[in-house]
Parts: structure tokens; sequence; C-alpha cells
């Protein structure tokens, strides 16, 4: 299981809520970072993704590596949260 899960996402984005579900589902718990709600973080988000959309899923390993996963990319993120 990874240490930590944090997802960048945005009040429209259909995929956003498809990755919350795979992963409330699979038992992972997630930090939501809302960019509607916190437009000071978009510019984090951009800088971990270099990509200008979102769902970002920000996975962090117990041995404090990251992956980041852009969209809803199950072949990335099911692996990434086993």
């Amino acid at each position: 299981m990874p240490k930590n899960v944090t997802i960048f996402t945005t009040n429209t984005c259909g995929y956003c809520q498809m990755v919350k579900k795979y992963l409330a589902a699979k038992g992972v718990g997630y930090e939501e970072v809302n960019l509607d709600d916190n437009p000071s973080r978009q510019a984090e988000a951009l800088a971990l993704s270099g990509a200008m959309t979102v769902p970002v899923t920000v996975v962090t390993k117990d041995d404090d590596s990251r992956e980041v996963i852009v969209g809803y990319n199950l072949a990335k993120l099911a692996p990434a949260v086993a």
C-alpha cells in the first residue's frame, strides 16, 4: 500500500470522480485537492504533472518515491496503489 495519495481535482471532472471511486473500492485513502476551491495549488499540480488537466494523482511510496499519474489511467494507477 502507498504511504500517501493526493488527487488534484476540479468540480466538473468526471474522470476525477472515477479515480476517487476506484481508490475507495480498493480501500485506499487519499487527500483531495480541489483546484476550483484552491486555485493557488494549480501551479503545484502543473509542476508535478507537466499537464494542464485533471485528475493528477500523486502516489507516494514507503521509500518516499513518487509516481504521478495524469488522467484516469488504470494501467498506471492500479500497480501504483497495490
